[in-house]
């Protein structure tokens, strides 16, 4: 039995939406805010609490007197203490590394808190109302001599144990409080998330994330007594205080398990999304009941809200309504008649006027060392600080205008999922399977710029020149596209980071695991870059955009993207790609990977097989950095320049033009500044049929790229971000112009060498060039600044926008 919390329909809320590209509103005293993805915030609560980076987990004492917050994400890691009666900070400690994992004792006199790569558990002595020193329970050597990573953790009093899952060793640890050493070691075979004592310490629940699993520990005999199905990546569990029911949120179904212990069933799952759809995009990862235990609040993380449920009946849910809160909300607890939410994004994109400084030296959280210790550097992957926020709990009136906010703060509905905002004739249809004139589409994914870095110099589009490195000289065939198809300069990634990037580049969604995770490799804290089809528990539900070519009968083929020289990790690659593609490595050049690009595409064409849908990876406008021997940066980019030329050049003069679309784009912006908002980012729409010569000015995302894709090729959309996404109808036109597009010559040595031993060519001899960003990205961005205006000139802030400012038209617009 499924209950679902769709409410639009009885709460009058399935009117027509407006087809034009969302703008903010231009009172800027307005309380909705507008992320650069298209969805809104209005969160409910009074002032909030600032918070750290990436909160995952608050934990409050059993006298209600305490909160405790983990803060987790790529810049500074801290615990906190707070009051949660007066909403006051207590105090602070910052921690070396840490996620997730967070536990009082009874007396709350002891905090444990998850170490993560350094695998151990801090015991921190609370007294006062203040963090004492810490004890060290050490699970093994740090990272990289043994993976462990700690996640969940609870305590048995009584007994004196305190009981570890791991997502690295994939384990349950038992360890003695007395003696601080491992009593058992128990293997579970997947990454694991949370774990939870049964009120008669005799079970130990426990979900692994990894397998879509909740275990049932025994305590006395250290086995696993019983293993129950849950819907995809269970994450956090509560319990009611006799123990009888065990809630589940699953991450990838956007669902709660609600589980009978004594039964040792699901008694019923719970849909938590906005309306009844399979689509991922809620990510279902908190919970808690209200004190009567009638009440449960369930944080969507990707819906940014609460899902609110009457459970007064285990097995007779039902809907109430939903809350509105900050950015990806990660954890939700009550106190008295209080819900208590931590946004793990906070409330908006802001400003970072302390952005990477080529003067000062900066250690692995990103924090400045030496005259200016105190101050963070403000970079992308650590920008976004989480809050706290306090909501009383709403009365039946108050939480229906609460449900009527969150379903204005969202794009997504159901009729958008199966028919796209579009216009007739358009070569992009309106419903997956029908006809469109493209036949072919290739989908190029490129790394790391921002729309200033390379077009900022274009005066027809919104570009401030004073932040362009790479200009016309340098990148003549990306001016040349924009020029001459249509020129883009309101294009934002979803992604922040290539970790997530390649994820929202080829399936429209970021798990939580890949949400959750890459900010402890991106701020050094170990970890390995298992993004790009490596691991299995990154993957979306559903799979990438090939699985779906694969279920729908398209044939497909990728060339360098989740794919290198002849292997892959995926299963839905293999005998889909090209033998000699390289992946990411950037001492072969972007022209040689479109050389073996063409080759492969030249033999597919005299078969009549070229592919209805190809991947192509040239990725060398990355750059080296200023590594000693390595290409310059200016090099590299216009090697990747030249390359994106002739890539387009020897489609346009093939036979196949005329059923031909081109896509261009980034996995992210993050190597860089932009005076707009550091998610903005060049792309490029190259086909008869766009409409030449034109500028667009519309919000368009990396999901509206897929949505636009998908609708070509016949697919259903992939998550509930592509299918709410505006598709680039706005772009094409009916009649094509099949007049082919010339590369243009290289202006600047495509092979000059980083030759001068300078600080910036010292600090790139460090970088470690075998994964994209496995280099820290702000110290790339400086040295890549450096190499093009100066080894003394200072590299501008990136701007990170509240709100997302198209042209004030009120349509899909074109110039």
């Amino acid at each position: 039995m499924k209950i679902s919390l769709a409410l639009a329909a009885a709460l009058g809320l399935l009117a027509a939406r407006p087809a034009a590209a969302q703008v903010p509103a231009d009172d800027p005293k307005a309380a909705k805010v507008l992320l650069p993805n298209g969805w809104s915030l209005t969160p409910a609560g009074g002032p909030a609490l600032a918070l750290g980076d990436l909160p995952l987990n608050m934990q409050l004492s059993a006298s209600g007197k305490l909160l405790a917050v983990t803060n987790n994400g790529q810049s500074k890691q801290t615990v906190q203490l707070i009051d949660p009666v007066t909403a006051k900070l207590l105090d602070e400690k910052p921690i070396g590394k840490s996620w997730y994992g967070l536990a009082f004792n009874a007396s709350a006199d002891k905090l444990y808190v998850s170490g993560a790569n350094d695998n151990i558990i801090l015991a921190y002595a609370v007294a006062g109302g203040k963090l004492g020193a810490a004890d060290t329970l050490r699970l093994g050597k740090a990272w990289p001599k043994e993976k462990i990573s700690p996640a969940g953790l609870a305590v048995d009093g009584p007994r004196q144990r305190l009981y570890t899952v791991t997502k690295e060793d994939d384990a349950l640890y038992v360890i003695d409080l007395k003696t601080k050493r491992t009593l058992s070691r128990l293997d579970l075979g997947h990454e694991a998330y949370a774990c939870l004592l049964a009120p008669d310490g005799n079970t130990l629940y426990i979900t692994l994330w990894g397998h879509d699993e909740l275990l049932a520990y025994d305590t006395r005999t250290g086995q696993i007594r019983q293993r129950l199905a849950t819907e995809s990546h269970p994450n956090e569990l509560i319990q009611t205080r006799n123990g009888r029911y065990v809630f589940v949120a699953n991450a990838n179904d956007n669902s709660v398990s609600v589980v009978d212990t004594k039964g040792w069933k699901v008694l019923e799952t719970i849909a938590t999304a906005l309306y009844p759809t399979r689509l991922t995009g809620s990510t279902t990862n908190g919970l808690a009941l209200s004190p009567d235990e009638k009440t449960l609040y369930i944080a969507n993380a990707d819906n940014n809200c609460l899902a609110v449920f009457d459970v007064a009946t285990p097995g007779r849910s039902a809907g109430k309504g939903f809350i509105p809160t900050g950015w990806y909300p990660t954890c939700v607890r009550t106190l008295g008649r209080q819900v208590l939410v931590a946004n793990g994004k906070g409330f908006s994109s802001l400003p970072n006027p302390r952005g990477p400084q080529p003067v000062k030296k900066t250690d692995t959280s990103g924090y400045q060392t030496g005259a200016a210790a105190d101050a963070p550097v403000q970079y992308i992957g650590g920008l976004f600080k989480g809050t706290l926020s306090f909501i009383p709990a709403p009365d039946a009136a108050r939480l229906k205008a609460y449900t009527r906010q969150v379903y204005a703060n969202t794009p997504f509905t159901p009729a958008l999922a199966k028919e796209a905002l579009g216009e007739a004739g358009n070569p992009v249809p309106r419903r997956a399977g029908q006809a469109s004139p493209i036949k072919h589409v290739f989908y190029v994914i490129k790394e790391n710029r921002t729309y200033d870095q390379v077009l900022g110099d274009m005066k027809a589009g919104n570009g401030d020149s004073t932040l362009c490195l790479f200009p016309e000289r340098v990148t003549p065939n990306h001016h040349a596209l924009a020029r001459e198809f249509v020129l883009l300069d309101n294009f934002y990634v979803n992604a922040e980071v290539s970790a997530d990037g390649h994820n929202w580049s080829m399936a429209g969604y970021a798990t939580d695991y890949v949400e959750k995770t890459w900010p402890i490799s991106y701020g050094g804290r170990g970890g390995s870059y298992d993004y790009e089809g490596t691991r299995k528990i990154a993957y979306p539900r559903d799979g990438f955009i090939w699985d779906y070519c694969r279920r729908a009968g398209l044939s497909y083929r990728s060339y360098g993207e989740f794919a290198e020289n002849g292997k892959t990790p995926l299963k839905s690659l293999e005998g889909h790609i090209c033998p000699k593609s390289p992946g990411f490595d950037t001492d072969i050049t972007d022209v040689e990977r479109v050389r073996v690009w063409r080759q492969d595409f030249d033999s597919l064409l005299a078969k009549g097989a070229v592919p209805r849908f190809s991947t192509v990876r040239i990725s060398n406008d990355h750059t080296s950095g200023q590594r000693l021997g390595k290409v310059t940066p200016t090099a590299a980019v216009a090697d990747n320049d030249l390359a994106l030329g002739q890539f387009v050049e020897h489609i346009a003069q093939s036979s196949i033009w005329q059923e031909s679309l081109i896509v261009v784009l980034e996995d992210d912006a993050q190597n860089g500044p932009d005076h707009v908002d550091a998610h903005r980012s060049p792309a490029f729409l190259i086909s008869p049929y766009t409409r030449r010569g034109t500028v667009n000015h519309s919000l368009y995302t990396t999901a509206g790229v897929l949505r636009t894709m998908e609708l070509i090729l016949g697919l259903p959309p992939m998550s509930q971000y592509d299918a709410a996404a505006l598709p680039l109808f706005g772009c094409f036109q009916a009649t094509p112009n099949v007049a082919p597009y010339q590369a243009k010559a290289a202006r600047v040595p495509l092979d000059a060498r980083n030759t001068a031993w300078t600080p910036s060519a010292e600090r790139s001899a460090h970088f470690n060039l075998a994964k994209e960003d496995a280099t820290p990205d702000r110290d790339l961005t400086e040295v890549v600044w450096k190499a093009v205006k100066g080894e003394n000139a200072v590299v501008p802030a990136p701007r990170r926008g509240a709100f997302v400012r198209a042209t004030p038209k009120r349509k899909d617009d074109d110039d």
